[in-house]
């Protein structure tokens, strides 16, 4: 849709509102609506190189699959595509430990400043310290005293292993970059750390059997009895709707009356159908008439 976007990570996947180039703080879009539009809206699709993607494939081919890690992976969907099927992820916690990760804090120093710790050049790093350390290659020049701060998360030292001069113990104090030099700090703190059991059942194994299911529990029918309300819809279907008035507040307060496929405090979708035509309808507003 003309405000929202599909976002893909690592670690998770969401649907955020994109702000147009109207200032209104009201908005009615109707996008018409594909069986594969209706299935992005409702589930998400992980990168095969995604560890979404790979804990997904195990638990399908294994029956369950399981990880240890310090925050949940399906935090914002729990139905996953993987080609033309769609799979119900449940994620179980199993167990709670805790562990030590290390942090470390990366500041640059004054050009006249004198120190007798360690150094070493950014060039002569391990790769991981490269890797993680790498905002110091792109740092401005600190000649000028600008100054550079950033905080790096290294995990745990299981996870670092042998890759590091700084975890778990720091073997040099400072990094020199042509010339700048950068102070490491290095800080372990104790968090909690999960084991998660994934197991997945496959709920349709098409995209259009997928829409078919979304339709059956959501699709209702927009009827609007005045000319009025009507260019308000149409208004939605061309441009966007984005006058706070009367009409804007009848139209939407009877698509809210209908389940939304996501609705928060003043903003929500909705799948319609309008004059035969399938719609994936948003709606954000400021004033909630429907309890007044």
């Amino acid at each position: 849709m003309r405000r929202r976007q599909v976002l893909a990570s690592g670690t998770a996947l969401l649907s955020v509102v994109i702000a147009g180039c109207s200032d209104s703080s009201v908005v009615l879009e109707m996008d018409a609506a594909t069986a594969d539009d209706i299935a992005d809206e409702m589930s998400t699709t992980p990168e095969s190189d995604s560890e979404e993607y790979t804990i997904v494939s195990s638990a399908r081919e294994n029956g369950s699959a399981t990880r240890r890690e310090r925050f949940e992976l399906f935090r914002r969907t729990d139905t996953v595509r993987l080609e033309d099927s769609f799979y119900d992820v449940t994620e179980t916690e199993l167990e709670s430990n805790e562990v030590t990760v290390y942090d470390l804090l990366v500041e640059s120093l004054p050009v006249d400043s004198a120190t007798e710790l360690d150094e070493i050049e950014y060039s002569d790093l391990p790769e991981m310290d490269r890797q993680r350390l790498d905002q110091i290659a792109s740092a401005d020049d600190q000649s000028d005293g600008g100054g550079f701060e950033i905080v790096v998360g290294y995990g745990t030292a299981e996870e670092v292993g042998d890759g590091s001069v700084f975890v778990p113990e720091r073997q040099y104090s400072i990094v020199v970059h042509e010339g700048d030099r950068y102070l490491v700090s290095v800080h372990p703190k104790s968090i909690t750390e999960n084991e998660y059991r994934y197991e997945v059942t496959e709920v349709a194994s098409t995209v259009d059997a997928f829409a078919d299911r979304i339709r059956e529990r959501y699709l209702f029918e927009l009827t609007v009895p005045s000319d009025a309300e009507r260019s308000v819809v149409e208004e939605a279907i061309a441009d966007g709707y984005v006058e706070d008035d009367d009409l804007f507040q009848s139209v939407v307060d009877r698509i809210r009356e209908r389940d939304g496929l996501s609705v928060a405090d003043f903003r929500g979708t909705w799948l319609l159908e309008y004059e035969g035509v399938e719609y994936l309808a948003y709606a954000e507003w400021i004033r909630d008439r429907t309890t007044s």
